[in-house]
């Protein structure tokens, strides 16, 4: 077991984490702060829920503390950049933690709050500024903030921040930080253009990976619904959620109007549920996550941008109401479940104009999902302690190590289309060309239309580019 003590860490964070009840490193901490410590730019590729704050926080930190000074008024030591308002504020909670017995500030500036309260939160200066990059322009502009005086930079979920339109903020930003700070870019994925802004941003860093792109956590068991539209999609999606009570679900919608219409209607026939997406403020975003931590509602519907960097242990189902035009989103969504060593399911629903992006998801991860076979596939319910335990199928047996013990093949979407109307999944059945249901000339969607709201134009990397407007407002 390697210890923060065996990381270089000093014996005033080692008794804060140990406070906390952080014991043991996690393999991007164990492998990450003893880089960040020596001075190196790094490169972390590594999924959420990885203990990456940790991984660049705790180090940073204790340079911090070493160099025992002050910032200047309208001045930060440190700059941390963030894509959404949640994952900022999930940061600042956990590096808050730990600085509680030093001297050391945090503070967060996100679209959606008063822009003068923060304004006079950084009058006097801070140590730590955690930030989303268009409400931080916002401030640089206003002369409320400098960063001459950063001398760490981190760029946390680089690829959301990409895929959000962010590069060319990014680039403000970087030009307005010194050239000899130091800089960490932390990513779920290693897209081209991501490569490309670790050179133009990084000078010869160190590069760490725990998690390969596009595997999922290994506790998440996953199956597909083929329907034949979205009415079939919500009854099934009903029968899980009623077989399943105790259960904290998270639904994925491809759009915000999408995202509050099933919200409305789950909550009308008696579920209780919310939903966050970028037409929420701030404070009803805040409320509907507390509501769904604390388990006073048990479904939320989300948005990807909205739901980026949530964390929630007690997440037991992951559902695909609407599969993401993103590969690498759906390995996101899903991980939202399984995690700290809990069991999870993920449950994705592919009608007829979705196939080819279940077949991109299943290349990126190299698997083929197995097929549901019955209304409510492989449920898990809150055991002792919270963790989750596996129940059975109505649709089959399970096998020893909780898979499925026979993996339905697929079946067209003629006979499927039947069984879902009927509030079943599609039966088990002979494939059909490769398992894929054919598509009719023009079905096929393009695939860089409007991933995150059904608008925007593609970006530089054939993803969608919101305008600026449409960034702050999701920043």
């Amino acid at each position: 077991m390697t210890t923060f003590h065996d990381l270089g860490l000093s014996k005033t964070i080692v008794a804060t984490l140990s406070a906390l009840g952080f014991e043991k490193a996690t393999p991007i901490q164990e492998k990450a702060i003893p880089l960040v410590l020596e001075g190196s730019d790094l490169i972390g590729l590594a999924q959420t829920g990885t203990g990456k704050t940790a991984a660049f926080g705790l180090p940073m930190i204790e340079k911090l503390l070493a160099e025992a000074r002050r910032p200047d008024p309208r001045n930060i030591r440190a700059l941390i950049l963030a894509p959404t308002r949640e994952l900022v504020n999930q940061i600042a909670d956990n590096l808050r933690d730990f600085v509680k017995k030093t001297p050391l500030r945090v503070v967060t500036v996100v679209g959606g709050a008063s822009i003068n309260k923060q304004s006079e939160m950084l009058s006097r200066g801070t140590d730590i500024l955690v930030a989303t990059p268009g409400r931080l322009l916002d401030l640089v502009a206003r002369k409320a903030v400098t960063l001459t005086q950063a001398r760490y930079l981190v760029l946390d979920e680089a690829d959301q921040m990409l895929d959000l339109g962010f590069i060319h903020d990014l680039r403000k930003i970087s030009k307005l930080v010194p050239k000899n700070r130091q800089t960490l870019l932390f990513s779920a994925t290693m897209p081209k253009l991501i490569a490309e802004l670790a050179g133009e941003y990084l000078v010869n860093p160190k590069k760490v990976e725990v998690t390969p792109p596009g595997k999922a956590a290994d506790k998440v068991e996953q199956y597909v619904h083929f329907v034949p539209g979205k009415d079939q999609k919500t009854q099934i999606l009903k029968q899980t959620l009623t077989a399943n009570p105790d259960g904290l679900s998270l639904v994925f919608s491809r759009t915000k109007h999408g995202a509050e219409k099933l919200m409305k209607h789950l909550d009308h026939i008696g579920f209780k549920a919310a939903s966050i997406h970028g037409n929420k403020s701030q404070g009803q975003r805040e409320r509907a996550l507390k509501a769904f931590r604390d388990g006073e509602i048990r479904v939320l519907v989300a948005t990807d941008v909205a739901a980026r960097g949530i964390d929630i242990p007690g997440v037991t189902h992951v559902y695909n109401y609407d599969l993401p035009e993103v590969p690498d989103a759906y390995v996101h969504r899903i991980g939202r479940t399984a995690r700290n060593g809990r069991d999870g399911i993920a449950i994705a629903f592919c009608a007829p104009d979705e196939a080819h992006l279940l077949r991109d998801i299943e290349k990126l991860m190299g698997i083929k999902i197995t097929v549901a076979s019955g209304e409510a596939p492989a449920i898990v319910t809150a055991g002792p302690g919270g963790k989750s335990r596996k129940g059975r199928n109505n649709g089959g047996q399970r096998s020893g190590n909780g898979r499925a013990a026979q993996r339905p093949q697929r079946k067209p979407f003629g006979d499927g289309a039947q069984a879902a109307s009927e509030g079943a999944a599609p039966a088990a059945g002979k494939r059909a060309h490769g398992g894929r249901p054919q598509q009719k000339q023009g079905e096929r969607q393009n695939r860089n239309h409007g991933a995150g709201n059904g608008q925007g134009r593609p970006s530089q990397h054939g993803k969608p580019r919101r305008s600026e407007g449409q960034r702050r407002e999701q920043a």
